[in-house]
């Protein structure tokens, strides 16, 4: 008898049981006072304060109710269509529920979820207690995005999901090298711990779902923040957190990093990447790591934080990997974040050429930082980017350099008026930025100081996570003509927030949006490089662009502004050059197969296997794949092969400057250097031809 039949069988009774329990003890979960004013205020904010013309009407009410289906059941596994269909007549009045208070049907909602939810995970219990059938001989497959799919018509439609859902779950443990005690004991964990803490929701829990749906249908940078929330922003950002400097996000059942605090715990121990997928979390070394899988966000970032100098051992799935058999385990001290780690640091790197060395200055910018009390208070000496940039410049100039590179990669923003100042470096006054807020108005910011620190041959090198203040900044250098843009285009935040104070919590409200000097928005398309870099950070996981209603690109009028030089009359045989020494550079030739591997992988597999040893054939290939790119780059460069894939990402992250192996990250810097003493060239030949 096949272990559906059985589960069918054995629990129909006892779940119908269940589920009039579940509604009595939910009976009790309905909105305050304190939630009914905040959605009032939340409605009240949107309508007046959002940088868009938002219109709380019938037709945003349809995208507010999908998006809170998508809240509670993104991945269609518990709602069944009958249940959508019952509750359809809320479709639109989403809106007027928002603006009158009135929000109790969204709690029935989701008490209907509550009741599903509950019931499943007793059904996978019950399924445990009767014993798993640990064979794995099929030709079924599991679907893994179900975002798309249509809503289950029956019961027993979604039990022959969660049949194979617990199949795969177990499989994925059998072939980690989990006996079935371990495999039965880590599932029962995994579902009593999902089951508790489903009974443990309140109106408060209810209500920030709600809210969710209802800011996130707006733009994914609006959002309510609970009291309990509120607390957390606060902390986050007096950076005073204690933790590992990891900014996350919920993705369907799992928690994403979505990037590092630049000196940070996680960013110092290199063993996390933006994209990665949490999947447990233990305390110190004796504690086993407990599943988080469908665990809460706020939830998982409390296991994460504690006190500065404890250990916190994450299981974690690359963010590469598609299938959850590829986890390993990684260990991070917790502590604060180190200041001096995001400071300006600056070396020099020696270009070959036939005419002699070309000495290129790097300076290394993580953040725009500045110490706002030292500044507010009128301290002569404060610490800053422009300032520490500035001393940089000067320290480089004195050593002789043939041109300034500035590696804004990984630098997610900070202080705008560092981004102002920073520019005010490399040229002689001048607007850097448009800000455009909910009426229309535009703001114009720039540098107000006469005469620049540095005239010389200038590039900005940026990535996928170069967000926010580095976008401006590098947008205003490309604009500018000052300089030359490297790397692969940014993350395209190009909004603001803030914070306003609710009745009961907070919302944090966009409220306008930034353009560069040239009209173009940053937002949503970011900066886009004079000549591209191939980049391991997936657009289509990371990035504005990746992101539910995010807003779109627009353009604005144009300011007055002058041209410093014309860099883009030598992209041509710039992009010529570099391309003749990527395409013999096996680092380069590791980047671009990579990016490729991650598309293919990204469209071709939707599904996994549950046959065993077919699972293992896909996952031996994928593995046998990736280390066969590894090693080709090794052999190009006169390497040991490697055997095992898991040494490729040991070696990985052991991998420092200097180095008989060049860090694959280093070659981007190398090439950018490269790249910009070809412009010095380039551009001294034109100026003594002129002279």
């Amino acid at each position: 008898m096949s272990l559906l039949v059985v589960v069918r069988r054995s629990v129909s009774l006892m779940l119908a049981l269940l589920l009039v329990g579940s509604q009595l003890a939910l009976a009790e979960i309905q909105p305050g006072d304190a939630q009914r004013q905040a959605a009032m205020e939340v409605a009240e904010s949107l309508r007046y304060g959002h940088y868009a013309d938002i219109a709380l009407d019938d037709g945003w009410s349809r995208q507010a109710f999908e998006r809170y289906l998508d809240v509670l059941d993104g991945q269609r596994a518990f709602l069944l269509e009958s249940d959508v269909e019952e509750f359809r007549h809320l479709e639109e009045r989403i809106d007027d529920m928002l603006m009158e208070g009135e929000v109790a049907p969204a709690y029935r909602l989701y008490q209907r979820y509550h009741e599903r939810a509950e019931s499943r995970f007793e059904w996978l219990l019950a399924a445990l207690d009767e014993g798993l059938e640990f064979t794995y001989e099929t030709d079924m497959r599991l679907e893994l995005d179900r975002s798309e799919v249509p809503w289950a018509s029956s019961e027993a439609e979604l039990d022959t999901l969660w049949h194979k859902r617990l199949k795969n779950a177990a499989l994925t443990l059998d072939i980690s090298g989990q006996d079935e005690e371990q495999i039965e004991s880590n599932l029962r964990q995994r579902y009593e711990g999902q089951l508790a803490r489903l009974r443990q929701t309140n109106a408060e829990d209810v209500f920030g779902l709600f809210m969710a749906a209802v800011t996130g249908s707006i733009d994914p940078h609006t959002e309510y923040l609970s009291p309990r929330q509120g607390e957390s922003f606060d902390i986050q950002m007096r950076l005073s957190l204690e933790g590992i400097g990891a900014m996350l996000q919920s993705d369907g059942e799992y928690v994403k990093v979505t990037s590092l605090v630049p000196g940070g715990p996680a960013d110092r121990a290199g063993v996390l990447e933006p994209a990665d997928r949490i999947i447990g979390v233990g305390q110190g070394d004796e504690e086993e790591i407990a599943n988080v899988v469908g665990m809460r966000l706020d939830e998982v970032v409390d296991l994460i934080r504690g006190p500065k100098g404890t250990v916190v051992r994450l299981e974690v799935v690359p963010a590469e990997a598609v299938d959850m058999t590829r986890s390993h385990e990684v260990e991070i001290t917790r502590d604060t974040v180190d200041l001096e780690e995001q400071a300006a640091k600056g070396e020099i790197i020696e270009v070959e050429r036939d005419d002699g060395i070309k000495r290129i200055g790097v300076i290394t910018i993580p953040a725009f930082y500045v110490d706002f009390d030292a500044w507010q208070a009128g301290a002569e000496e404060f610490r800053s980017t422009t300032r520490d940039v500035a001393r940089e410049v000067e320290r480089l100039k004195q050593e002789g350099i043939d041109g300034i590179m500035l590696d804004l990669r990984n630098n997610g923003g900070g202080a705008l008026q560092e981004a102002n100042s920073l520019l005010g470096l490399f040229i002689d006054r001048g607007p850097t930025v448009q800000v455009r807020d909910a009426r229309g108005r535009i703001s114009l910011y720039g540098d107000t100081e006469t005469g620049t620190l540095y005239d010389g041959p200038l590039a900005v090198l940026v990535n996928r996570l170069s967000a926010s203040a580095s976008e401006i900044f590098a947008g205003a250098i490309q604009d500018y003509g000052r300089g030359l843009v490297l790397g692969s285009a940014t993350f395209g935040k190009g909004t603001v927030q803030t914070l306003n104070d609710l009745s009961h919590g907070q919302i944090k409200l966009t409220r306008a949006k930034f353009y560069r000097i040239s009209g173009a928005s940053t937002q949503h398309r970011g900066v886009e490089p004079d000549i591209l870099f191939p980049d391991l950070f997936d657009p289509e996981r990371i990035g504005e662009s990746s992101l539910d209603n995010a807003l779109e690109w627009d353009t604005v009028q144009a300011v007055q502004y002058r041209h410093y030089g014309e860099p883009w009359e030598y992209l041509e045989t710039l992009r010529s050059r570099h391309r003749e020494r990527a395409d013999s550079h096996p680092n380069f030739l590791y980047l671009q197969e990579r990016v490729e591997l991650t598309r293919r992988m990204r469209e071709e597999q939707t599904s996994v296997s549950l046959d065993r040893e077919q699972r293992q054939r896909e996952v031996e290939a994928l593995d046998a794949e990736q280390l066969a790119i590894e090693n080709r780059r090794r052999k190009a460069l006169g390497l040991e092969p490697l055997d095992e894939l898991v040494k490729a990402r040991e070696e990985e992250v052991a991998q420092e400057d200097g180095e008989e192996d060049e860090a694959v990250d280093r070659v981007q810097v190398t090439e950018a250097a490269a790249i910009l003493a070809d412009y010095a060239e380039l551009t001294e030949r034109r100026l003594a031809g002129r002279s």
